[in-house]
């Protein structure tokens, strides 16, 4: 009883709802259908109506459930809603004012346009890209043309942006296919073949150009003594001698010695990096723009740190920049895949290495840090001696400020590159299994930065710390430095040894070491100073020195004062510059375990375990790139026409003076007789008396009393 008193109560909710809701339809439609239709209309709602009902109340009746017609039956159906909606919109636009319709007619033709620009789209970016090309192109002819000498630096980039493009296209379109022509050569036998060919030819090909090369000079052999000297004692250090891999000890030396054959010995690889050296000199010199703005011209010529600091920052702000723009990320990847592929080391210690050419010792492990957790201890050395055998840029352009050669450090940071992954397995070689081996490498995400403007002020705030911090150090360091030497003066009086230094223990000590890397005893003190004043206190004292000793020898004075050599020569200089590029000194222990181990706490005592092998590792890296300059420097060529030179009418001190006047001095002989005789390329020469007397004013030397 009470199931049937619920059923008839839902009956009646549902036709007095039916009722309410198609009673308000059909007077919405009655409103704006035209009058005559209306009784027709309004008989057909209502047999539809009947049926409705009929159909829900039947089903309440029957005491069959069905949501979903129930919802329907409501006035829920989306359909009917739908219809119903449209009706009225389109009913509704009819009676659209004159003022909305014009509007709208106005707007199609934008938003057909807008429409078509979206379908076309990639259409119209290939259009335009095509067009600036062709633009580009007319404009490097043009440059071309009209001055290729001014347009070099133009020519250059463009060369090397179409090798990326060419070397993107073949990869893309022919990878697969060179890689079906290469499989033949994974056969065992074929590649161990080819591998004893490649080593007996490089064996063969280096002792023969060591015999020819070295037959004119034969100071070269001293340095490749160093070579071997250096490479017996590592292996002596070695943790695990029968595991060496030689394979990559070998690899990397090679590449070293051959890289360093293509900057230093050949004309357009030297040339390439003397050009280069030179655009990095000019570009850094933009920074006199901002730093005299801020702190005057006086006080930017004059003072140290308001002339080399302020290149930090600048620097920092570039290589930001890059980083945000991928380039810097795209460079390590191709370095750190030849690096792998050639000498067989893993993906994380090889990437940490090439990244260390241009980031410092503490970047660059964050190029992998999600991996350090995992490394096993001979990688973790590798990336330690990696930091320690070079330098970053921001600092590149420091020691470029002070006038240092910059082909010689870029090619120093280089090199040490792949020699450092060589002697680091050397000393520390792999005896776990590494979870690295993948061929493919490890992606490097670009930096987080939102736009170029926000990368460029992250990376001059960065460079702040860096810039203070290396103002700091060169403070404390020169002014212990002075102290000691003045309690190793005042020590040295008490027994009657004048002028005991630091800088005179360390000639004395490392002068042997200095003779094997190829300087001449004469200039091995003052160069064994500043490799000692490098490892126990810091590089930019040393590279501060080294400048000196440069600005001293192109001012034209004189080489030996009062039985002391003033400066060094210019082979002595390059070896200096080699061996002095990294941060292998003591003071980067501390930054080193400092910034490894806020990345990793908890293998502190791993690092601290592998550290101090990796600092001399890394100062091993840095003599032997100076044993490299050593073999492979020569002089280009004759410094100075002198018989030209002379001939003009020089009044200052240059080095090309002082050449010049000593060699005229040597040739001009006495014999009693008065004027004086010039012999050789000096005899029937007018200006000979003349250039000596001027020679005389400037210099001091026997012939002239």
């Amino acid at each position: 009883m009470a199931r049937s008193l619920a059923l008839k109560e839902a009956s009646r909710h549902v036709k007095r709802t039916l009722k309410q809701s198609h009673g308000e339809t059909h007077e919405g439609q009655v409103r704006k259908a035209p009058l005559g239709g209306q009784k027709e209309k309004r008989e057909q709602e209502m047999e539809k109506t009947n049926g409705r009902e009929g159909i829900a109340l039947s089903t309440v009746e029957t005491g069959i459930e069905n949501p979903g017609l129930e919802l329907m039956e409501e006035g829920i159906n989306p359909e009917g809603t739908r219809k119903t909606e449209e009706q009225g919109h389109s009913l509704g636009d009819g009676l659209e004012p004159p003022t909305q319709q014009r509007y709208r007619r106005n707007l199609q033709p934008f938003t057909r346009a807008r429409s078509f620009c979206k379908t076309h789209a990639g259409l119209f970016k290939k259009i335009l890209l095509s067009l600036l090309c062709l633009a580009y192109a007319a404009y490097f002819l043009a440059a071309c043309i009209l001055n290729f000498h001014r347009a070099l630096a133009l020519f250059v980039l463009t060369c090397l942006v179409l090798l990326v493009l060419v070397h993107r296209f073949l990869k893309r379109f022919f990878g697969e296919k060179l890689t079906r022509c290469l499989k033949p050569l994974e056969n065992s036998c074929l590649k161990l073949w080819m591998k004893g060919v490649f080593v007996g030819v490089f064996l063969v090909g280096l002792i023969l150009w060591l015999v020819l090369d070295t037959a004119q000079r034969p100071e070269q052999l001293i340095s490749f003594t160093g070579i071997c000297m250096f490479t017996l004692i590592l292996f002596a250090c070695s943790r695990h001698h029968s595991a060496v891999s030689w394979r990559t000890v070998l690899w990397g030396l090679g590449l070293q010695f051959v890289f360093g054959i293509l900057v230093i010995r050949t004309d357009p690889g030297f040339n390439a990096f003397q050009w280069l050296g030179n655009q990095i000199q000019i570009f850094l010199n933009y920074t006199v723009a901002g730093s005299s703005f801020v702190f005057g011209d006086m006080l930017v010529k004059d003072i140290f740190a308001f002339q080399a600091l302020p290149i930090i920052l600048f620097f920092g702000c570039v290589m930001s920049i890059l980083y945000y723009l991928g380039f810097v990320q795209w460079v390590v990847q191709k370095i750190a895949w030849f690096l792998q592929i050639t000498m067989g080391t893993t993906a994380t210690e090889t990437l940490a290495v090439a990244g260390n050419i241009f980031v410092g010792m503490t970047e660059a492990p964050l190029l992998i840090r999600p991996y350090l957790a995992d490394m096993t201890l001979s990688e973790v050395h590798a990336v330690m001696t990696g930091g320690f055998a070079t330098i970053s840029g921001t600092v590149l352009g420091a020691f470029i400020s002070f006038g240092i050669d910059a082909s010689s450090l870029i090619s120093a940071s280089v090199m040490a590159a792949p020699s450092a992954l060589a002697l680091s397995k050397l000393v520390y070689p792999e005896v776990e299994e590494s979870k690295f081996k993948n061929k493919e490498g490890v992606k490097l995400p670009r930096g987080k930065e939102k736009s170029v403007l926000e990368a460029a002020s992250n990376g001059a705030t960065d460079a702040i710390g860096l810039a203070a911090n290396i103002a700091a150090n060169l403070i404390a360091f020169l002014a212990v430095l002075a102290f000691i030497n003045a309690a190793l003066s005042w020590l040295g009086e008490l027994v009657d040894i004048q002028g005991l230094t630091f800088q005179v223990i360390c000639s004395y000590i490392l002068r042997p070491m200095v003779f094997m890397m190829g300087v001449e005893w004469a200039d091995c003190p003052m160069v064994a100073e500043m490799v000692g004043i490098k490892f126990f206190t810091n590089e930019f004292v040393a590279y501060q020195q080294l400048s000196q000793y440069k600005n001293k020898r192109l001012s034209g004075v004189e080489e030996w004062i009062g039985g002391e050599k003033q400066w060094i020569s210019v082979r002595a200089e390059i070896i200096t510059t080699f061996s002095l590029c990294g941060f292998a000194n003591l003071s980067s222990i501390g930054i080193t375990l400092g910034g490894l181990t806020s990345m990793v706490p908890h293998r502190k005592s791993d690092l601290s375990k592998v550290v101090v092998s990796a600092l001399f590792t890394g100062a091993c890296v840095s003599l032997i790139s100076a044993c490299m300059a050593g073999i492979l420097y020569v002089p280009r060529g004759a410094e100075t026409d002198c018989l030209s030179f002379l001939n003009t009418s020089f009044t200052n001190r240059t080095y090309e003076t002082y050449v010049c006047c000593r060699e005229l001095f040597r040739s001009t002989s006495l014999n009693g007789t008065n004027p004086p005789s010039f012999p050789g390329p000096w005899e029937d020469k007018e200006f000979s008396a003349i250039a000596l007397a001027k020679c005389c004013d400037l210099y001091t030397n026997a012939v002239c009393a």
